[in-house]
C-alpha cells in the first residue's frame, strides 16, 4: 500500500520530466519530407534527377559506345561505299637487275659473254574502272546503307532511353533508402524514450529491471537494422554513380522526391508503343534490311558491265644485248592511252546463288518473326507494368492514410506507456507497426514510380526525339 501511494505522489513529477521527449501526442502527425537528410548520414552535395540524367548521358559508357556506332553507320552511307562511283588507281614499279650472260650462235665460232650486265625496268600507269550496270545492285546497296544508319539511330535512342530509365530508377532507389533510414531513426527515438521511461519506473521501484533490459535489446535490434540499411544506401549510391559514369565512392544527397503521375492511360501507351518505341522501330527496319539483302542476291544474277580506261608508260633498259659479237644497251619505251568495256555474265557457279537467295528469303522471314516477337514482348511488358501501376496507385492511397494512423497510434501508445496504462510488449508492437507502415509506403511509392518509368519507356515518351 505504501509503495502504491509513493508511486501516485511521484507520477506527476515523472510525467513532467519526460514531457520534452513526447511533445504533444494529441496533435495529428504530419507527413515527413522525402528528401530530408537522415541524422546518421554524413552531409553531401545535393544531386537532382535532371543532373543525374545529364551526367549519365554524357559519361555512361553504353551510351557513348552506341553513339560512336551511330557515327560509323553514318560514315558508311556514301555512294562510293555502295559501288556507284568509279575507282582510280595509280601504279608505279621500278626494278633493277645485274646478270651474267653467255650467248652462243652458229654464225659465230666464239660465244658472246657479258658479266655484270645491268638492266632496269620502269612501269607507271593510271587506271580507272567504273561499273555502270550490275542489276541495280549498287542502288539497292545504297538504300541498305541508309536503312542501316536509321536502324543504328534507333538503337542509340533505345540505349539512351533505357539508360535514362535505369538512372531514374537508381535515383529513386537512393531516395527510398534515405527514407528507410529516417524511419529507423524515428523508431530509435521511440526506443530511447521507452528506455528512459522504463529506467525511471525502475528507479522508483514500480518496474522490474528485466523491462529495461528488454527495451535495450529492442533498441539494439533497431540499431542493427539501421546499420544494415546504411549498407543498402551505400549500394544504391554505388549503382547510381556507376550508371552516371562517376567514381563509385563519390557521395551525394538526392534532392528530388518520388512523385508518381496518376494520369497514364492504357490506350495512349499502346499507341506510343506502335508509333514511337525505338526497339519496335529497329525491328521494322530490320525487315527492310533483310529485304535489301535478298534483292542484292537477286541482282547478282544479272550481267555486270563496266568501263575501263588508263594511261601508262613502260620503259625497258637492257644492258645485256648483243649486236653481233659486240655488247650493246637496248632501250625500249611504250606509252599511251587505253580504254574499253568490261562485261561479265554469271553462267554457272555451282548453284551457290540459289542457295544464297534461299537463305536470304529465310532471313527475311526471320526478321518478320523477330518483329512480331518484339511487339508481343513490348505489349506484355506494358501490360505487366500497367497492372503494377494501377495496383500500386491504390495501395499508395491506402498506405498514405495508414501511415498517419500508425504515427498517431505510436504517439498515443507512448503516452499511455508513460502513464503506466500500456505494457512494454504493446508499445513495441505499435512501434513495429509504424516502422513496417513506413517501409511499406516507401516500397509502394517506389514500385509505382518504377512502373511509371517502364510505361513511359516502352511508349517512347521517356526521352523526346532530338534531345
Amino acid at each position: 500500500m505504501r509503495r502504491f501511494l509513493f508511486f501516485i505522489l511521484l507520477s506527476p513529477a515523472l510525467a513532467y520530466a519526460q514531457r520534452p521527449v513526447l511533445g504533444q501526442p494529441q496533435a495529428k502527425p504530419a507527413g515527413k519530407p522525402q528528401t530530408e537528410k537522415p541524422a546518421s548520414v554524413a552531409p553531401a552535395p545535393a544531386l537532382t534527377l535532371a543532373e543525374a540524367i545529364r551526367l549519365g548521358l554524357e559519361n555512361n559508357f553504353g551510351v557513348r559506345i552506341s553513339r560512336e556506332d551511330e557515327r560509323v553507320a553514318g560514315n558508311n552511307v556514301t555512294r562510293g561505299n555502295a559501288g556507284q562511283l568509279p575507282s582510280v588507281n595509280g601504279n608505279f614499279s621500278r626494278t633493277f637487275s645485274q646478270n651474267n650472260v653467255r650467248q652462243e650462235s652458229s654464225a659465230r665460232p666464239e660465244p658472246s659473254i657479258a658479266n655484270n650486265a645491268q638492266s632496269n625496268f620502269l612501269n607507271a600507269n593510271v587506271a580507272a574502272t567504273w561499273t555502270i550496270f550490275d542489276g541495280m545492285g549498287m542502288f539497292i546497296a545504297y538504300d541498305r546503307l541508309k536503312t542501316l544508319e536509321q536502324s543504328q539511330r534507333q538503337l542509340t535512342r533505345a540505349t539512351v532511353e533505357e539508360t535514362v530509365a535505369d538512372i531514374s530508377e537508381a535515383y529513386y532507389a537512393v531516395v527510398r533508402e534515405f527514407g528507410k533510414i529516417k524511419s529507423i531513426e524515428e523508431a530509435l527515438k521511440i526506443g530511447q524514450a521507452r528506455i528512459d521511461l522504463t529506467q525511471a519506473r525502475v528507479n522508483v521501484g514500480v518496474a522490474a529491471k528485466v523491462e529495461v533490459l528488454t527495451a535495450r535489446v529492442d533498441y539494439n535490434a533497431d540499431r542493427s537494422l539501421l546499420i544494415q540499411q546504411q549498407e543498402a544506401l551505400a549500394r544504391a549510391k554505388i549503382n547510381l554513380n556507376t550508371l552516371m559514369g562517376r567514381t563509385p565512392r563519390q557521395d551525394f544527397q538526392p534532392s528530388d522526391s518520388i512523385v508518381v503521375a496518376t494520369t497514364l492511360q492504357r490506350e495512349a501507351i499502346t499507341q506510343g508503343i506502335a508509333q514511337a518505341n525505338p526497339r519496335l522501330q529497329q525491328a521494322r527496319l530490320g525487315t527492310d534490311i533483310a529485304t535489301f539483302d535478298r534483292r542484292l542476291v537477286r541482282a547478282s544474277r544479272f550481267p555486270q558491265v563496266g568501263l575501263t580506261t588508263g594511261y601508262g608508260l613502260t620503259r625497258n633498259v637492257n644492258g645485256a644485248a648483243f649486236f653481233g659479237s659486240q655488247l650493246v644497251t637496248n632501250t625500249g619505251r611504250t606509252y599511251g592511252l587505253n580504254y574499253g568495256v568490261v562485261a561479265s555474265i554469271p553462267i554457272f557457279d555451282g548453284f551457290n546463288r540459289n542457295r544464297l537467295e534461299q537463305n536470304a528469303r529465310i532471313a527475311e522471314e526471320q526478321s518478320q518473326l523477330r518483329l512480331g516477337q518484339t511487339q508481343l514482348q513490348l505489349e506484355a511488358e506494358a501490360e505487366q507494368a500497367y497492372a503494377q501501376y494501377r495496383n500500386r496507385l491504390q495501395l499508395l492511397e491506402l498506405e498514405e492514410t495508414n501511415i498517419l494512423l500508425a504515427r498517431e497510434n505510436v504517439a498515443i501508445a507512448l503516452e499511455r506507456y508513460r502513464l503506466g496504462l500500456l505494457t512494454p510488449l504493446a508499445l513495441r508492437e505499435a512501434q513495429r507497426s509504424q516502422l513496417n507502415a513506413e517501409v511499406r509506403l516507401l516500397d509502394i511509392r517506389f514500385q509505382a514510380k518504377q512502373a511509371e518509368i517502364i510505361l513511359r519507356r516502352v511508349s517512347g515518351g521517356l526521352v523526346q526525339q532530338g534531345s
